[in-house]
Parts: structure tokens; sequence; C-alpha cells
């Protein structure tokens, strides 16, 4: 099996599909494993759940720090809530906090050592369909032949794009501010992520073992055009979050004036359709290449590796591999779609979350408020057949 895209969902597919007794290549556009620009995420405990599953937990608690509790912050400072997090009592299930490409290199060592193949630098150009097999064409006119080809090329994915060229991520809403700094006062608790809930910005943060705090802020404006994405500098960014920050009493504006520009980053909030076609022939998309949402529900990395079980399970219990695909789709979409429609209308105004936002837990601070949650434990174990049940 091919899979395109060597980042999260890539790397998760290929550690499940392996482990469920099939061949798996990888082919990673970037020419390193690492794609780190300063932002950071958090893995729930659902994605944390679907990575015990693939016996790679500790390729993940080998890095970053755990997150045991969310506290909410009003305009003035005040504390007006703090509540356990996601399933905070199993260690291998607590929330996790780590920079994107900490993970990313995390998981593709993990791939390495498993003996998976993994090549960088293919750019994928075009994708051949065949009545049994599928061919992938690479810009370097290298290609690549196996009985699936897997999309798991991200946002903006090659791969879509030759499926549904007609589904192009939307802005969302807002502008999403990310960053890190060493030098803050110490603002946070231990194993806390720190939700402010200010008068013009949503504000995150989480503070590590060794003192350096994460952030995040979402600002509600027209979306940054692409020029001024590529030429703002850092400190362009950070000088117009600030003004925005010290409208309240609390400690956003302090933490983000403390971080250097080349710790910060901006991005449009972006999602895609629900609707969007995952698949044709013999290929298929997964994670953000066919569900990317909005960062405020904080789920994308651990959809993505929810995804990655599933698709395995699928692969390894149907008869067929187009049996496969419709049952994965069938598992899949409802979860998936519900969380772009929910985070999509917390980033564009139209749904007051009663929890974290971006970067951070879901909409009540568990995964368990979502539809298919119920099913989740038994989809992600991996002892279960996914096919029986289904039929």
């Amino acid at each position: 099996m091919i899979v395109m895209g060597g980042g999260i969902a890539g790397a998760g597919a290929a550690l499940a599909l392996h482990k469920a007794g099939f061949d798996v290549t990888v082919y990673e556009a970037h020419p390193d494993s690492a794609e780190d620009i300063g932002a950071f995420l958090t893995l729930a405990s659902n994605g944390m759940r679907a990575l015990a599953q693939t016996d790679a937990s500790h390729a993940v608690t080998a890095i970053g720090f755990p997150l045991t509790s969310m506290r909410v912050l009003d305009d003035t400072g005040a504390e007006r809530a703090q509540v356990p997090l996601g399933e905070a009592g199993t260690p291998h299930l607590r929330y996790r906090c780590l920079r994107r490409g900490d993970l990313n290199a995390a998981l593709q060592t993990e791939v390495t050592r498993r003996g998976i193949g993994i090549h960088h630098g293919r750019r994928l150009v075009s994708v051949e369909d065949g009545p049994d097999t599928v061919t992938a064409h690479f810009a370097d006119g290298s290609r690549a032949t196996g009985d699936l080809l897997i999309g798991a090329d991200g946002l903006n994915s090659t791969v879509r794009r030759l499926i549904s060229p007609d589904t192009p991520p939307t802005y969302a809403g807002q502008h999403v501010f990310y960053g890190y700094t060493g030098e803050a006062p110490q603002a946070g608790r231990p194993e806390t992520i720190t939700m402010v809930r200010g008068s013009s910005v949503a504000f995150g943060y989480a503070v590590s073992p060794d003192g350096e705090t994460y952030w995040f802020a979402r600002v509600t404006d027209a979306p940054l055009a692409a020029d001024a994405l590529a030429e703002g500098t850092p400190t362009r960014w950070r000088d117009l979050l600030l003004p925005l920050l010290r409208k309240d009493a609390t400690p956003a504006a302090d933490l983000v004036a403390a971080t250097t520009p080349d710790h910060l980053m901006v991005t449009n909030a972006t999602d895609l359709p629900t609707g969007t076609p995952w698949r044709s022939g013999r290929t298929l998309i997964i994670g953000d290449a066919a569900h990317a949402a909005s960062p405020a529900t904080g789920q994308g990395a651990s959809m993505a590796l929810e995804d990655a079980v599933v698709l395995a399970k699928s692969l390894r219990d149907a008869p067929d591999t187009q049996s496969a695909l419709a049952l994965y789709e069938r598992l899949r979409r409802p979860r998936v779609e519900h969380n772009i429609t929910v985070s999509g209308n917390i980033s564009r105004g139209t749904h007051t979350p009663s929890g974290p936002g971006p970067g951070g837990p879901g909409p009540r601070g568990t995964s368990a408020d979502r539809p298919g949650d119920d099913d989740l434990i038994r989809q992600l174990e991996w002892d279960t057949d996914l096919w029986q049940p289904a039929r």
C-alpha cells in the first residue's frame, strides 16, 4: 500500500496498516521529517487511545507534557471554572501538549524503527488508477505502484485535488496565532491548559515542566491574503495582536510580549465542506486531506489517528478493498463531519463553546460529546471485528 504524506495521519496510518499485516510504504514531499513552524497542538484522550492501539504510545509520551485539567478565565482574569480533562486518571490516555514538528518526527522515527519504508522529497504529480493496482507518479520522474493509495497529505492535499478539484479549503472566519516563550513569568499551573475568554480574542496557554509557555490566540477578522501571510513578519503579527490583548486584565498580553518573533506564527483558520468526496477507485484520503476542521475544537490530530486505526481494521476485516473503504467511510464520516460543523461554528461565531478553543480540547473538554463516541472504543479496540457488526 502507498501512503502519501508522512505527517500525523500518514505516519499513523503506516503504523496501523503495518500492525494489521499490510506491506506499506510512505512517500513524503518534504525533504525531512520535521515541519515545525512554531505551532503546537494537543492530542486528546481519543487520539492517545488510537496511538495505544498501534503500540505507539511511548513515541508520544516521551515528548511534550501531559494536561490533566482545564481552567477558564474571563476578561478580568478571574477564574470561572476548573475541571478535569479527558481521561486524566489513565496515564497513557492523558491529553498531551507538544509541538507539531516534534510529533511528526517522533511518529516517523517509530515508522522507521518498525522497518516501514519512508521516502522524503517525493512530490506527487498524478495518480494512475487501474483495475487491480494504482500508481503514483512523482515530480522527480519516479513512481510507485500498490493496491491502494492513501492520501494523508494534509489541508492542501494533492491527492484530494486529483479526486475532487472543486473542493478547496474555505476560510473559517478567524486568524489563529501560535507562539511559545521561555521568558514569560509563570502564569499557569502544572498539567493545566488555561482558556481565556477575552473581550475580543479567545486565548489559551499551557506551561511545560521546563517553564516554557505555549499559547494560541483566535481573532475574528477578514482573511489574511496569501501575499500578506508570505511577506508579513512575525514582529508585525505580534504588534497586531498585542493591542487587542491589552484591553483585558489577563496574562495573555504579557505572554505574547515575551515571545520572540522567531517563535510566533499566524495562519488563517480554514476547513473543508462536509460531503467532500473521499475516494475514487483505489485512492482514499484521510485526516486533514479529507475532513480538515478549523482548530477551534483542537481535534484534528486526534481524529487523524482515529482514522488510521479504523482504516487499518476495515481493510483487515472486510472481504475486499472496496467493501473496506465503504465500511471505513460509513464509520468515520458522521463523527468527523460533526467536528467540522461544531468547530466551524465556533470559529465563525455562530456557536459559543462551553469549553476550550483552538489548540485545546473539544467543546466540553472531552471527546465524549461527539456522535459515534459510544462506539468509538469498540471501533478502536484492536481485537474487535469491524465487519461482522456492520453486516
